[in-house]
């Protein structure tokens, strides 16, 4: 959204903190007296919306919340007194969420924030006089509001369902069952289908990175992939109807690297990028401060950066050892004696070089300990301070070939069509092809190829491992209702309308 960024520099800032607190005054302003008139302005908020969604994807709260309770991600407080804060995600690491964890809280916050700044952008461009032009731009915003609902749903289960802009604190809202959050998600995005344009027929520069058919269809085939989790029954036939629909569109294919999607000089002209969330911090739109919370200090000599990194998100063991030597994507982690980028090896102050080791206490890791993960790359990045303009991935056509597989194997266990699909991810990373497959062979697959994109938590649910699994700093099984968060106790003060989730 760099492009839309350039034109819309101020646009549509909305402060919800709840599904109790929806800012009537604010979005007041908003009225069609006196707004959209024009295309261009509905944009303009529009944009806003999208800014919001980022926080799945943007080291917010709600994509910590995706990521922090997985065999993949912990962040270990330091002996040297950096990130005291782990008792707050060590919680997550042994799955023991309390209701009033503050990234609990705040990943609340951010997803109900995005649901009331697309209400009231919804119910301003439904009451514009210029409405009728404006159907696809509501589709648009309903469905990015659908698919905040979706992590909503995804995160708490039973959540509040709300469409109007404004909140009758006389009439506050219950708690909606997740099953019909679900068919409220999926209709909604169903019926986004018919007004949005396939990226084929938009000039991709100008149009990007807002969504396409294609990002609804990958939005669909990720909650139909999960349907069984919400609802009880699969939807796998659903599954292949959509990621067929982005194949047969011919708009997308695997990059050469899986590096290459993350690179700041490539979003915008990226063959595998299905939706992402646009940086630019050299014009307050946007920044990425992965490089600054996940690498280790000496890494702004090793990259030439123009701060020091913190060194807090590390990489577990467990995922580290799943990528065998030759795998490509294993390159993309820190571990073990560190080089700069010529060879020579990265020194610390005592003149011995730096090793990076499995972190053995969550709650006292050495300054050495954990590694790290290179997802957002530091090189061509214009930066502004300590962000970076890498804009944030959501969906990569990878996904869509995985979620096919999945699905097919799931029908038929011999089929070698899913065979093959695993087989060509693992290809472009130089990994050795598969023989046969199994579940267990998805599942890793889908580990290695998107580590810390926020699928990993959805995954283990969904294979079951989120509850049987056991590693490092998780070590007993965790009871079904665990594959629910707690609703937020603020919300719980808040609206005596609503129920707190099982056991929490």
């Amino acid at each position: 959204m760099k492009n839309i960024y350039k034109l819309f520099i101020l646009i549509l800032s909305v402060s919800t903190v709840g599904c109790t607190d929806l800012d009537e005054e604010l979005y007041g302003r908003l009225s069609p007296d006196n707004y959209y008139q024009t295309e261009a302005e509905a944009l303009s908020s529009v944009v806003g919306v999208y800014q919001k969604l980022a926080s799945i994807t943007n080291n917010g709260s709600a994509w910590r919340v995706s990521v922090m309770g997985a065999d993949e991600f912990l962040v270990p407080a330091r002996t040297n007194g950096g990130w005291y804060d782990g008792g707050i995600w060590v919680e997550y690491a042994e799955h023991n969420v309390t209701p009033n964890n503050i990234f609990n809280v705040r990943a609340w916050t951010e997803l109900f924030g995005t649901i009331g700044a697309a209400n009231a952008v919804i119910e301003s461009l439904e009451a514009s006089p210029n409405a009728e032009n404006l159907t696809a731009m509501i589709a648009e915003t309903k469905a990015l509001r659908a698919y905040a609902y979706f992590y909503a749903m995804d995160f708490w289960g039973n959540v509040p369902l709300l469409t109007e802009a404004r909140v009758d604190a006389q009439n506050l809202p219950t708690n909606t069952p997740r099953a019909e959050v679900y068919d409220f998600v999926v209709t909604e995005l169903e019926a986004a289908l018919a007004e949005l344009p396939s990226i084929n027929d938009v000039d991709r520069m100008s149009y990007y990175p807002r969504w396409s058919k294609e990002t609804v269809n990958t939005a669909l085939a990720t909650i139909y992939l999960n349907a069984e989790v919400y609802t009880g029954t699969a939807a796998l036939d659903k599954v292949l109807e959509h990621t067929n629909a982005v194949i047969t569109s011919s708009a997308y294919s695997l990059e050469a690297q899986v590096v290459d999607c993350f690179l700041a000089t490539n979003e915008e002209n990226s063959t595998e990028i299905i939706a992402s969330f646009s940086c630019d911090p050299n014009q307050n739109a946007g920044n990425n401060q992965f490089i600054l919370y996940v690498n280790h200090a000496l890494d702004k000599d090793k990259y030439d950066l123009p701060f020091t990194p913190a060194g807090g998100y590390s990489v577990f063991q467990e995922a580290l050892d799943r990528y065998a030597d030759g795998d490509e994507r294993k390159d993309l982690i820190e571990y073990g004696p560190q080089t700069h980028l010529n060879g020579d090896p990265l020194l610390k102050e005592d003149g011995s070089q730096l090793v990076l080791t499995e972190i053995q206490d969550i709650l006292a890791a050495e300054n050495d300990e954990g590694y790290h993960l290179l997802k957002y790359a530091p090189q061509g990045v214009n930066w502004a301070g300590f962000n970076a303009d890498n804009d944030f991935i959501l969906f990569r056509y990878s996904d869509i070939l995985l979620m096919k597989a999945e699905a097919l194997f799931r029908q038929d266990a011999a089929s070698t069509e899913a065979l093959a699909l695993v087989n060509e991810v693992r290809d472009r990373s130089s990994a050795d092809p598969l023989l046969s497959l199994t579940l267990n062979d998805i599942e890793e697959e889908r580990a290695r190829e998107f580590i810390w994109e926020g699928h990993r938590r959805r995954d283990m649910i969904r294979f079951g491992s989120w509850f049987d699994g056991t590693w490092k700093f998780k070590t007993s099984t965790s009871p079904d209702w665990r594959g629910i968060y707690p609703i937020p106790g603020d919300q719980i003060n808040a609206n005596p309308n609503l129920k707190q989730n099982p056991n929490y």
